[in-house]
Protein backbone atom coordinates (compact mmCIF):
# COMPACT_ATOMS: atom_id res chain seq x y z
CA UNK A 1 0.00 0.00 0.00
CA UNK A 2 1.28 3.54 -0.98
CA UNK A 3 2.37 5.68 1.85
CA UNK A 4 1.34 9.73 2.72
CA UNK A 5 3.56 12.30 3.07
CA UNK A 6 3.21 11.71 6.58
CA UNK A 7 5.47 9.51 8.36
CA UNK A 8 4.44 6.42 9.73
CA UNK A 9 0.78 7.13 7.89
CA UNK A 10 -0.83 4.93 5.14
CA UNK A 11 -3.33 5.71 2.51
CA UNK A 12 -5.03 2.75 4.48
CA UNK A 13 -4.80 4.12 7.55
CA UNK A 14 -6.42 7.57 6.02
CA UNK A 15 -9.06 5.89 4.42
CA UNK A 16 -10.03 3.76 7.92
CA UNK A 17 -9.94 7.02 10.03
CA UNK A 18 -12.84 8.60 7.10
CA UNK A 19 -14.68 5.14 7.75
CA UNK A 20 -14.36 5.54 11.43
CA UNK A 21 -15.43 8.89 11.54
CA UNK A 22 -18.61 7.49 11.23
CA UNK A 23 -20.65 6.64 14.18
CA UNK A 24 -24.27 5.75 15.96
CA UNK A 25 -25.42 9.91 16.42
CA UNK A 26 -23.20 10.72 13.49
CA UNK A 27 -25.16 8.45 10.55
CA UNK A 28 -24.24 11.37 7.81
CA UNK A 29 -20.96 14.32 7.53
CA UNK A 30 -19.93 16.88 5.46
CA UNK A 31 -17.04 17.68 4.09
CA UNK A 32 -16.14 20.01 6.56
CA UNK A 33 -17.72 17.52 9.27
CA UNK A 34 -15.13 14.90 8.24
CA UNK A 35 -12.16 17.25 7.60
CA UNK A 36 -13.04 17.98 11.92
CA UNK A 37 -13.21 14.40 12.48
CA UNK A 38 -10.20 13.01 10.96
CA UNK A 39 -7.90 16.08 11.62
CA UNK A 40 -6.74 15.49 8.12
CA UNK A 41 -6.21 18.23 5.32
CA UNK A 42 -9.42 19.32 3.78
CA UNK A 43 -8.01 18.12 0.10
CA UNK A 44 -6.85 14.88 1.61
CA UNK A 45 -10.17 14.49 3.16
CA UNK A 46 -12.27 15.31 -0.31
CA UNK A 47 -10.09 12.90 -2.35
CA UNK A 48 -10.54 9.91 -0.17
CA UNK A 49 -14.01 10.45 0.55
CA UNK A 50 -14.82 10.59 -3.27
CA UNK A 51 -12.50 7.45 -3.89
CA UNK A 52 -14.62 5.74 -0.79
CA UNK A 53 -17.90 7.04 -3.05
CA UNK A 54 -16.88 5.26 -6.05
CA UNK A 55 -15.96 1.88 -4.36
CA UNK A 56 -19.20 1.69 -2.78
CA UNK A 57 -17.99 2.52 0.78
CA UNK A 58 -19.70 6.37 1.20
CA UNK A 59 -22.50 7.50 -0.09
CA UNK A 60 -23.07 10.84 -1.46
CA UNK A 61 -26.40 12.98 -1.07
CA UNK A 62 -27.06 15.78 -3.51
CA UNK A 63 -25.99 18.35 -0.78
CA UNK A 64 -22.84 16.54 -1.06
CA UNK A 65 -22.92 15.07 2.90
CA UNK A 66 -21.77 11.85 3.36
CA UNK A 67 -23.10 8.09 4.67
CA UNK A 68 -22.05 4.67 4.96
CA UNK A 69 -22.52 2.67 1.64
CA UNK A 70 -24.40 -0.34 0.92
CA UNK A 71 -21.15 -1.79 0.25
CA UNK A 72 -19.73 -1.05 3.82
CA UNK A 73 -23.03 -2.39 5.20
CA UNK A 74 -23.00 -5.40 3.71
CA UNK A 75 -19.26 -6.08 5.11
CA UNK A 76 -20.33 -5.29 8.73
CA UNK A 77 -22.96 -7.54 8.52
CA UNK A 78 -20.22 -10.29 7.93
CA UNK A 79 -18.49 -9.94 11.46
CA UNK A 80 -19.92 -12.06 14.30
CA UNK A 81 -20.71 -10.05 16.95
CA UNK A 82 -22.51 -7.81 14.24
CA UNK A 83 -25.86 -9.00 15.93
CA UNK A 84 -24.96 -10.48 19.49
CA UNK A 85 -26.70 -14.27 20.01
CA UNK A 86 -28.89 -12.83 23.20
CA UNK A 87 -30.05 -9.36 21.14
CA UNK A 88 -30.89 -11.64 18.01
CA UNK A 89 -32.92 -14.50 19.81
CA UNK A 90 -34.55 -12.35 22.76
CA UNK A 91 -37.65 -10.71 20.67
CA UNK A 92 -38.55 -14.60 19.58
CA UNK A 93 -37.84 -15.90 23.22
CA UNK A 94 -40.32 -13.01 24.16
CA UNK A 95 -42.83 -13.68 21.44
CA UNK A 96 -42.89 -17.36 22.83
CA UNK A 97 -43.07 -16.23 26.36
CA UNK A 98 -46.25 -14.14 25.54
CA UNK A 99 -47.86 -16.48 23.08
CA UNK A 100 -47.51 -19.92 25.97
CA UNK A 101 -46.83 -18.48 29.21
CA UNK A 102 -44.42 -21.21 29.91
CA UNK A 103 -40.28 -20.44 30.81
CA UNK A 104 -38.60 -19.43 27.64
CA UNK A 105 -34.53 -20.32 28.28
CA UNK A 106 -31.43 -19.82 25.62
CA UNK A 107 -28.42 -21.98 26.26
CA UNK A 108 -24.64 -22.15 24.78
CA UNK A 109 -22.01 -25.01 24.68
CA UNK A 110 -19.21 -24.72 27.17
CA UNK A 111 -17.27 -27.66 27.85
CA UNK A 112 -19.39 -30.49 28.13
CA UNK A 113 -22.42 -28.78 29.69
CA UNK A 114 -24.89 -26.04 28.23
CA UNK A 115 -24.45 -22.53 30.14
CA UNK A 116 -28.03 -20.45 29.93
CA UNK A 117 -27.29 -17.26 29.08
CA UNK A 118 -31.24 -16.29 29.16
CA UNK A 119 -34.12 -16.84 30.59
CA UNK A 120 -37.22 -15.62 30.57
CA UNK A 121 -39.96 -16.83 33.02
CA UNK A 122 -43.46 -17.03 33.74
CA UNK A 123 -45.41 -16.72 36.88
CA UNK A 124 -47.23 -20.07 37.97
CA UNK A 125 -45.21 -21.99 35.88
CA UNK A 126 -43.60 -25.10 36.92
CA UNK A 127 -40.76 -24.39 39.50
CA UNK A 128 -36.95 -24.34 37.71
CA UNK A 129 -33.92 -25.46 38.94
CA UNK A 130 -31.48 -23.86 36.48
CA UNK A 131 -30.76 -19.75 36.46
CA UNK A 132 -29.38 -17.82 33.84
CA UNK A 133 -25.55 -18.32 34.34
CA UNK A 134 -26.26 -21.90 35.28
CA UNK A 135 -25.00 -25.23 34.00
CA UNK A 136 -27.37 -28.06 32.39
CA UNK A 137 -26.16 -31.60 31.67
CA UNK A 138 -26.14 -32.03 27.87
CA UNK A 139 -27.29 -35.71 27.96
CA UNK A 140 -30.25 -35.54 30.01
CA UNK A 141 -31.84 -31.53 29.44
CA UNK A 142 -33.60 -30.68 25.83
CA UNK A 143 -31.27 -27.42 25.20
CA UNK A 144 -28.17 -29.50 26.16
CA UNK A 145 -29.63 -32.36 23.92
CA UNK A 146 -29.67 -30.25 21.02
CA UNK A 147 -25.88 -28.38 21.64
CA UNK A 148 -24.70 -32.18 21.93
CA UNK A 149 -26.58 -33.73 18.77
CA UNK A 150 -24.55 -30.46 17.04
CA UNK A 151 -20.97 -30.94 18.15
CA UNK A 152 -20.32 -34.15 16.40
CA UNK A 153 -19.47 -37.47 17.68
CA UNK A 154 -16.35 -36.51 19.80
CA UNK A 155 -17.88 -34.75 22.34
CA UNK A 156 -20.97 -37.15 22.34
CA UNK A 157 -17.88 -40.28 23.12
CA UNK A 158 -16.41 -37.76 25.77
CA UNK A 159 -19.58 -36.97 27.14
CA UNK A 160 -20.82 -40.48 27.30
CA UNK A 161 -17.40 -41.62 28.55
CA UNK A 162 -18.03 -39.27 31.54
CA UNK A 163 -20.95 -40.71 32.59
CA UNK A 164 -24.49 -40.26 32.05
CA UNK A 165 -26.03 -39.19 35.18
CA UNK A 166 -29.53 -40.14 36.35
CA UNK A 167 -31.57 -37.04 37.38
CA UNK A 168 -34.83 -39.27 37.66
CA UNK A 169 -36.03 -42.40 36.91
CA UNK A 170 -36.47 -41.56 33.25
CA UNK A 171 -33.02 -40.03 32.16
CA UNK A 172 -32.12 -41.61 28.98
CA UNK A 173 -28.31 -43.63 30.89
CA UNK A 174 -28.22 -45.78 27.93
CA UNK A 175 -25.62 -44.89 25.57
CA UNK A 176 -26.97 -46.78 22.37
CA UNK A 177 -30.63 -45.19 23.28
CA UNK A 178 -28.86 -41.70 23.76
CA UNK A 179 -26.80 -41.49 20.34
CA UNK A 180 -30.41 -42.87 18.69
CA UNK A 181 -31.84 -39.27 20.12
CA UNK A 182 -29.30 -37.34 19.43
CA UNK A 183 -29.18 -38.57 15.81
CA UNK A 184 -32.88 -37.92 15.87
CA UNK A 185 -32.28 -34.45 16.98
CA UNK A 186 -29.97 -33.69 14.38
CA UNK A 187 -32.58 -35.22 10.99
CA UNK A 188 -35.03 -32.84 13.03
CA UNK A 189 -33.68 -29.95 14.87
CA UNK A 190 -36.20 -30.49 17.85
CA UNK A 191 -35.08 -32.32 21.48
CA UNK A 192 -37.92 -33.66 23.14
CA UNK A 193 -37.29 -34.01 26.99
CA UNK A 194 -39.86 -35.85 29.37
CA UNK A 195 -39.05 -35.48 32.91
CA UNK A 196 -35.31 -36.81 32.57
CA UNK A 197 -33.98 -33.37 34.51
CA UNK A 198 -36.80 -33.05 37.10
CA UNK A 199 -40.10 -34.95 37.95
CA UNK A 200 -43.02 -33.65 35.96
CA UNK A 201 -40.88 -31.11 34.23
CA UNK A 202 -40.74 -31.33 30.24
CA UNK A 203 -39.03 -29.47 27.81
CA UNK A 204 -39.14 -28.58 23.69
CA UNK A 205 -35.57 -27.66 22.35
CA UNK A 206 -34.61 -26.07 19.60
CA UNK A 207 -31.44 -25.12 17.01
CA UNK A 208 -30.06 -21.53 17.13
CA UNK A 209 -27.56 -21.39 13.71
CA UNK A 210 -25.26 -18.66 12.96
CA UNK A 211 -24.79 -17.21 9.16
CA UNK A 212 -22.13 -20.14 8.54
CA UNK A 213 -23.95 -23.07 9.29
CA UNK A 214 -22.80 -23.66 12.87
CA UNK A 215 -25.45 -24.19 15.52
CA UNK A 216 -24.21 -21.53 18.43
CA UNK A 217 -27.20 -22.35 20.77
CA UNK A 218 -30.48 -24.02 21.70
CA UNK A 219 -33.87 -22.53 22.51
CA UNK A 220 -36.28 -24.31 24.67
CA UNK A 221 -39.61 -24.00 26.48
CA UNK A 222 -39.87 -25.44 29.95
CA UNK A 223 -43.49 -27.02 30.81
CA UNK A 224 -45.26 -28.97 33.59
CA UNK A 225 -45.75 -32.38 32.70
CA UNK A 226 -49.46 -33.18 31.24
CA UNK A 227 -50.18 -29.16 31.36
CA UNK A 228 -49.39 -28.03 27.82
CA UNK A 229 -48.56 -31.10 25.28
CA UNK A 230 -45.34 -30.74 23.70
CA UNK A 231 -46.06 -31.54 20.50
CA UNK A 232 -48.32 -28.51 20.34
CA UNK A 233 -45.94 -26.38 21.31
CA UNK A 234 -43.25 -27.51 18.66
CA UNK A 235 -44.35 -25.53 15.97
CA UNK A 236 -44.14 -22.19 17.69
CA UNK A 237 -40.37 -23.47 19.15
CA UNK A 238 -39.16 -24.86 16.01
CA UNK A 239 -40.39 -20.51 14.38
CA UNK A 240 -38.51 -19.03 17.14
CA UNK A 241 -35.37 -20.88 16.71
CA UNK A 242 -35.82 -20.20 12.78
CA UNK A 243 -36.68 -16.79 13.45
CA UNK A 244 -33.43 -15.97 15.51
CA UNK A 245 -31.14 -18.15 12.91
CA UNK A 246 -32.23 -15.67 9.90
CA UNK A 247 -31.30 -12.75 12.20
CA UNK A 248 -28.16 -14.04 12.98
CA UNK A 249 -27.89 -14.38 8.91
CA UNK A 250 -28.11 -18.08 8.15
CA UNK A 251 -30.41 -18.84 5.47
CA UNK A 252 -31.68 -22.63 4.27
CA UNK A 253 -29.17 -22.30 1.17
CA UNK A 254 -26.32 -21.92 3.86
CA UNK A 255 -27.22 -25.66 5.55
CA UNK A 256 -26.54 -26.92 8.65
CA UNK A 257 -22.31 -27.54 9.75
CA UNK A 258 -21.54 -29.86 12.57
CA UNK A 259 -18.41 -29.75 14.32
CA UNK A 260 -17.26 -32.31 12.32
CA UNK A 261 -17.43 -30.61 8.92
CA UNK A 262 -20.36 -32.51 7.94
CA UNK A 263 -23.30 -30.28 6.29
CA UNK A 264 -26.88 -31.52 7.05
Amino acid sequence: MGRTSQPGRSVGSRLLEVLFAFRPGRSRLSLASLTRATGLPHATVRRLALELVEAGALDRAPDGSFSIGIRMWQLGTLAPLSVPLRTAVLPFMDDLHTALRQHVQLAVLEGTEAVLVERISAAGAVDLISRVGGRLPLHSSGVGKVLLAHAGPGLQDQVIAQGLTAHTPRTITDPVRLRHALDECRRTGVAMVREEMTLGTDSMATRVIDADGHVVAALSVIVSTGSVGLHAVRPAVIAAGLAGSRRLGWTPAVGIRHTNGAHA
